[in-house]
């Protein structure tokens, strides 16, 4: 079972995703919070795998919310849901450690698929968002000099896949390696870059131009 942890402050909302996942099997609703400092009192007595984040709340807001339960539990994915679409949201929420970000008019299917996603350590966004991310990021000027010299060319190769949202599963399919040399390369990536997690090291290689589709 995957367990689901939501924080915002409307409790109509609240209700509605209570009731939404009532009816996935492999889905637990484990707690729920009014605000970001609830949400992040509550982390470590229950557990949760993902962590649904609303961004505006009373007091903390879930760009904070977001940063300490990544920095303090860099085990739980925190996944976006919020009415706010600007590329300052996104990108704060992206650099805070959010591994997701969808808006609040997205249909089940969506939650449910960001929710197995964040579970599977992958980053995923809604239709609308992943537009704006990709736009943002390809109307920026390109780097003058080769992006992360210290980068091997095969380190290179990962974090070209990893800025594109793909999980360690997937980039072992690509590259035809095993998950476990995965792991390792990413890992060496976090070190080299000196990014703490997945989120950052996107935004890192997006900002380096990596991550765009080959044409």
């Amino acid at each position: 079972m995957i367990r689901v942890f939501v924080a915002d402050d409307h409790p109509a909302f609240r209700r509605g995703l209570d009731l939404m996942l009532r009816d996935v099997e492999d889905v637990e609703l484990v707690g729920e919070a009014d605000s970001g400092k609830r949400a992040v009192d509550l982390i470590d007595e229950l557990q949760p795998d993902v962590v649904l984040m609303d961004l505006k709340m009373p007091g903390l807001d879930g760009i904070e919310a977001t940063r300490l339960i990544t920095g303090r539990r860099p085990d739980v994915a925190v996944v976006v849901l919020t009415m706010f679409e600007d590329d300052d949201s996104v990108l704060a929420a992206m650099g805070a450690g959010a591994c997701g970000y969808l808006l609040k008019g997205a249909d089940q299917d969506e939650i449910v698929r960001s929710i197995h996603a964040g579970a599977a350590g992958e980053a995923i966004f809604g239709p609308e968002i992943a537009k704006r991310v990709m736009s943002h990021f390809a109307n920026r000027a390109g780097p003058t000099t080769p992006a992360f010299p210290s980068l091997t060319d095969r380190e290179l190769e990962v974090l070209h896949l990893v800025a594109q949202g793909k999980g360690n599963a997937a980039i072992a399919h690509d590259l035809m390696i095993s998950v476990k040399t995965v792991r390792n390369h990413v890992s060496n990536i976090f070190t080299k870059l000196q990014v703490p997690d997945r989120s950052t090291a996107i935004v890192t290689a997006r900002e380096a131009g990596l991550g765009r589709p080959q044409r």
